[in-house]
C-alpha cells in the first residue's frame, strides 16, 4: 500500500499561513515551518526552534496519521512541548542566572542587557559561534561586584580576575560543553585588556560593550576626537560602521 495522503495533510488543500516564517531566537534569521513540523534548525546558526503554530490537524486523532506523516504525532506533539520548553532556554537561563549574581544592582542588569543587544547585531553581519557570542554577552561583567567587594575597585583588571570563574560556574550549571565554557571564559577574562585573544566572538563582545559604553564614558568629545576614538577601539567593520552612524551622524 502507498503512503495514505488525506485532505489534512495534503499540501494542496493547505491554507495561506499553513506555511510561515518565524524568527530565531538565536541569531535573528527567518526559519521557514510548516504547520505540521514540530520544530526546525535555523539553518545560519544551527539553533533548533519549536514551531510556534504547531497544527496537526486530524493527524492528532487519526489511526492512519504515521502512515500519512512518516511519523508518529504523538511523539511530535512530545517532542515540540521539551523543545518548546529549551527554544530560547540557554539565553534565558543566562540572563535569569546574571539577574540573580547583580540581585538589585539594574544598573548593570541594562548594561548587561544593552551589551546583549548590540552583540546581537554585530553577530549578524560578522557571524561567529552564537552559544559563545550570547553566553559571552550576558556574563561578560559578571565578576564586577566580586570585584568591587574583593578589591574596593571595579577596575577591569579586578573584573577579569574574578569574572571567569563565576562564568564558569553559571555555565556548567547550563552544561555547556567545554569548548564553549573555555571560550567565553577567555573573553570575560580579557575584555577590558584584549589580552592574548582575538576571535570573532571576543571582537563583538569587545565592540557591543564599547557602544553601549561611550556615551557615558566619553559624552562631550568633539567630532574629530570621537573619529579617531572610533577608529582606535572597535575592531569590526560592523561595530565601527554602526559607531560612526550613531556617534558622528555619517556613514
Amino acid at each position: 500500500m502507498g503512503k495514505i495522503i488525506c485532505p489534512g495533510q495534503d499540501t494542496a488543500f493547505w491554507r495561506p499561513g499553513d506555511i510561515f516564517e518565524a524568527q530565531c531566537a538565536n541569531c535573528g534569521a527567518e526559519v521557514e515551518f510548516f504547520k505540521d513540523d514540530a520544530q526546525r534548525r535555523c539553518p545560519q546558526c544551527g539553533h533548533k526552534l519549536a514551531n510556534p503554530k504547531l497544527n496537526l490537524g486530524c493527524a492528532q486523532w487519526c489511526e492512519h496519521a504515521k502512515e500519512c506523516l512518516g511519523y508518529d504525532p504523538r511523539e511530535a506533539l512530545a517532542e515540540h512541548a521539551a523543545a518548546a520548553d529549551v527554544g530560547q532556554s540557554l539565553l534565558d537561563q543566562a540572563v535569569a542566572a546574571m539577574k540573580a549574581t547583580f540581585g538589585k544592582d539594574d544598573r548593570r542588569i541594562n548594561h548587561t542587557l544593552a551589551v546583549l543587544k548590540e552583540a546581537q547585531g554585530i553577530m549578524r553581519q560578522e557571524g561567529g559561534d552564537p552559544r559563545v557570542v550570547l553566553t559571552a554577552a550576558v556574563l561578560h561583567d559578571i565578576g564586577i561586584q566580586e570585584a568591587e567587594r574583593k578589591h574596593g575597585s571595579s577596575a577591569g583588571r579586578f573584573q577579569e580576575l574574578e569574572g571567569p570563574p563565576i562564568a564558569t560556574a553559571i555555565m556548567k550549571k547550563l552544561k555547556l560543553d567545554e569548548e564553549t565554557m573555555g571560550h567565553v571564559a577567555q573573553i570575560v577574562g580579557s575584555h577590558h585588556s584584549a589580552k592574548d585573544i582575538d576571535t570573532t566572538e571576543f571582537r563583538t563582545i569587545w565592540d557591543a560593550d564599547w557602544l553601549v559604553n561611550i556615551p557615558q564614558e566619553f559624552p562631550n568629545l568633539t567630532p574629530e576626537k570621537m573619529a579617531k576614538l572610533i577608529d582606535k577601539v572597535f575592531k569590526t567593520d560592523t561595530g565601527r560602521q554602526m559607531a560612526r552612524e550613531r556617534f558622528l551622524k555619517q556613514g
